[in-house]
């Protein structure tokens, strides 16, 4: 048995959606516990590539069962979409639980998003605008529609009223916007009233449930440790925690329960939104590794911003998460460059510190300090163990272990499953 996080060791986007996957062969359990459809999993299964956003990794394999944790924000419509997706595409559904704690995005929720990110200007965050913050808001300010709201219709109706009185104000009077018609709006929700129904549960028993029987669990997160709300970028970061510690408050499990901790990360660093990025290229170079590595979001489509591997940042993350071992993706990306650098530590006022720091306006005045290391040439995609890498390669992943402190459980070297490189068991 065993109990396992995945989490991003960067600003998210590091390739979760593969490692999950690939983990996930191993797993009778996968749990995705945080976030909502501001996130999205590319996985590519026999040159056929999947998007997810809501419905976790796992499901690709017909035998786990998937779980959205109470942690999640549920966007119905968004599920439904994802689900009717899938079953077209001939992946079965039905082992699939929501827990009945999770919150629900209502159409209010993305109109807030919108309007406050317009309302803040240039000040704006960056949101995807999917409704993921505010419906977070509601649920911190005790108004929040949960899963277990909606198959209550008399109890759904009563808060929905509430709900659109106090939010049809606001766009009213503060954002000059519309109201939304309450009809409208219970009505759709009633329509998914009955979807959740089908697959609705206490997922937090069936889960320990599984971890007392001795079931493979893997816990997967979303967005990445810089995006943490309390420990990430902050304000520039998601309104949820991706961390490892959010595996227990998002799932309903304790920290006893968990063995292991998985971060992932790129062989280089990317992020999208606003905020500052100490190793960020702005030249031709970098936009060479955004299309060499397809850096554009799953979600949004927005391109990624690209830069060198920090280290800082990934000893922040191994210190925050508690990681046991580092799963490194895209390593192909880099073939072909003469020279790679990594940062190792941040200049500032004449010093060098390797502490990442809380105030963004600190962080936006670090500069970074490299270590240059040769790169290499060769075509790494078929590269089935590290001794079939280039020795450059070699180095360059042995000296990220040796800077972050954490040792190698695997390397993607391609989009696909067999493009994985296994150094450590993790199950």
């Amino acid at each position: 048995m065993s109990t396992v996080v995945l989490v991003g060791a960067q600003w998210g986007d590091e390739g979760k959606g593969k490692v999950t996957d690939f983990l996930a062969e191993k797993a009778d359990i996968v749990v995705r516990f945080q976030g909502g459809n501001n996130a999205g999993h590319t996985v590519v299964v026999d040159d056929e590539e999947f998007k997810l956003h809501l419905i976790p990794s796992g499901i690709l394999y017909k035998e786990k069962l998937c779980i959205i944790g109470n942690g999640v924000v549920v966007d119905p419509a968004v599920l439904q979409k994802e689900l009717q997706s899938l079953k077209d595409r001939g992946i079965p559904v039905a082992k699939l639980l929501i827990d009945y704690r999770a919150h629900v995005i209502m159409p209010y929720h993305r109109l807030l998003d919108e309007a406050e990110e317009e309302q803040k200007g240039k000040a704006k965050i960056g949101t995807t605008k999917r409704g993921i913050g505010p419906a977070y808001s509601d649920k911190s300010s005790r108004v929040g529609m949960r899963v277990v709201d909606l198959l209550d219709d008399e109890d759904f109706a009563a808060k929905l009223v509430y709900n659109m009185d106090t939010k049809n104000k606001l766009f009213n009077k503060y954002y000059n916007k519309p109201s939304l018609k309450y009809e409208e709006v219970y009505n759709d929700y009633q329509n998914y009233a009955q979807l959740l129904r089908e697959c609705a549960a206490d997922c937090s028993e069936v889960i320990n449930d599984a971890i007392e029987k001795g079931s493979n669990i893997l816990f997967e997160g979303a967005q990445g440790t810089l995006l943490d709300l309390d420990f990430g970028t902050y304000p520039y970061v998601t309104s949820s925690h991706p961390i490892a510690a959010g595996a227990c408050l998002g799932a309903g499990v304790g920290p006893t329960s968990i063995d292991k901790v998985i971060g992932v990360a790129k062989a280089y660093t990317t992020r999208v939104g606003e905020g500052p990025f100490p190793t960020e290229l702005h030249d031709e170079l970098g936009e060479k590794i955004r299309r060499q590595g397809h850096e554009f979001g799953t979600t949004t489509g927005r391109p990624r911003r690209c830069g060198w591997f920090d280290a800082v940042i990934g000893r922040y993350s191994a210190r925050i998460n508690g990681l046991n071992y580092l799963a490194i993706t895209k390593l192909d990306v880099l073939s072909g460059l003469p020279e790679i650098k990594i940062c190792t530590g941040y200049k500032l006022d004449g010093k060098v510190t390797t502490s990442f720091p809380a105030s963004l306006k600190t962080l936006a005045r670090c500069e970074p300090v490299y270590e240059t290391l040769p790169g290499w040439q060769e075509d790494i995609s078929g590269a089935q163990s590290i001794a079939d890498l280039p020795e450059n390669a070699q180095r360059y992943l042995q000296r990220i272990s040796q800077l972050v402190g954490v040792p190698l459980a695997m390397v993607s070297v391609g989009p696909k499953r067999s493009q994985t490189i296994v150094i450590e068991n993790i199950f």
